[in-house]
């Protein structure tokens, strides 16, 4: 577990910069408009524009930014053809990564990707290589100093999530895939306001290695999620609570 919400905490805080929120909207409008152009435009009826639409929230995504993204997908606006695609690898130490990518030319993306494992060290599998260590959940995070853990896991089992789990400064709440978006919205109806709220491949079991191995790791894996077509990276690298994100740099 810790390995994805690890990593999303770092992700996260270095990604705070407009610029950076900037790239993060893109990449969600891109996951907003692939999943109305597969399951229509009604989130009610589509629970991966559900999903979509629940994470575009927790990153206060406005409103006519989700709305244009949907219409993009269903055609009532004109908007670009992209195909989802999964990449699998190691990194130092031999790390799992795996990737979640969106984008509109699969030549590009694919040598882009494998160019970038390879000047940081790492190496592109094949399909299956590392993705069965990894489970599909709902994740939603919360800052441990704005609310208990008590408080967290009484309201969000009651809202039928599967575990709640804290570490360092953040309290994460696992679900069901199905589950995601009535449990996100069950918390935030409780009051609850999430600092983070995606789909996740959560890692089964983690990782640990040496600090400098940690480092180059992280760096390869910062340079994957900053691509463009990239909309995830998920990681089975056990990230120490009290790990510098500034040392990837």
């Amino acid at each position: 577990m810790s390995g994805h919400s690890k990593w999303s905490t770092i992700k996260h805080k270095k990604g705070a910069q407009d610029a950076k929120r900037g790239k993060v909207f893109t990449k969600i409008i891109k996951e907003i408009t692939v999943a109305a152009r597969n399951g229509g435009g009604d989130p009610d009826a589509n629970p991966g524009l559900r999903t979509a639409i629940t994470k575009a929230k927790a990153e206060n995504m406005p409103k006519d930014n989700i709305e244009r993204a949907i219409k993009k997908g269903t055609g009532e606006l004109e908007g670009v053809d992209y195909t989802e695609l999964t990449y699998e690898g190691y990194g130092p130490g031999g790390v799992a990564i795996l990737i979640e990518a969106l984008t509109d030319n699969k030549n590009r993306t694919a040598a882009d990707i494998r160019s970038i494992f390879t000047k940081k060290g790492g190496n592109l599998g094949e399909n299956g290589c590392v993705s069965y260590m990894f489970q599909r959940k709902g994740l939603i995070t919360f800052d441990s100093s704005e609310y208990s853990e008590d408080e967290i896991f009484e309201a969000a089992l009651e809202a039928g999530a599967e575990d709640v789990t804290s570490s360092g400064d953040e309290i994460d709440v696992l679900t069901a895939p199905d589950d995601f978006s009535t449990v996100s919205e069950a918390l935030e109806q409780a009051g609850f306001k999430s600092s983070r709220a995606e789909m996740a491949m959560v890692p089964e079991a983690t990782v640990s290695l040496d600090p400098e191995s940690t480092v180059k790791a992280l760096r390869l894996i910062e340079t994957i999620d900053d691509h463009d077509d990239v909309s995830s990276v998920s990681t089975n690298l056990d990230i120490p609570d009290d790990f510098d994100p500034d040392s990837i740099e």
